[in-house]
């Protein structure tokens, strides 16, 4: 990964719209608009994986806050995940590239 700039860039824009992320509109999303106008919407189970559920941290108070610490948190996992598998691809092709000969 030899332009680390770009990785770089698109964090800090990804944090920064994380940042932001609480000047969004307060209307629920699409599949949770569908589900209170189809009347279904109470039948929702909580999931066994959710780390940060409805997108605020828990025990912060201020939602605005708790909203902006779920974001970045978010960002930083889903960054470290993509750049980790990114790093793992690249080596993998590194070492066949190095095994090939003609």
């Amino acid at each position: 990964m030899k332009n680390k700039k770009w990785w770089l860039f698109a964090f800090g824009f990804c944090f920064l719209l994380a940042t932001l992320s609480p000047l969004a509109s307060s209307s629920p999303d699409g599949l949770e608009y569908v589900a209170e106008e189809e009347g279904f919407v109470d039948m929702e189970r909580s999931s066994p994986l959710s780390i940060i559920a409805d997108y605020v941290f828990p025990s912060i108070e201020n939602e605005a806050l708790a909203t902006i610490s779920a974001g970045w948190i978010g960002t930083t996992i889903m960054f470290i995940l993509a750049y980790g598998v990114t790093w793992l691809v690249l080596r993998a092709r590194g070492a066949k590239s190095l095994i090939k000969t003609d």
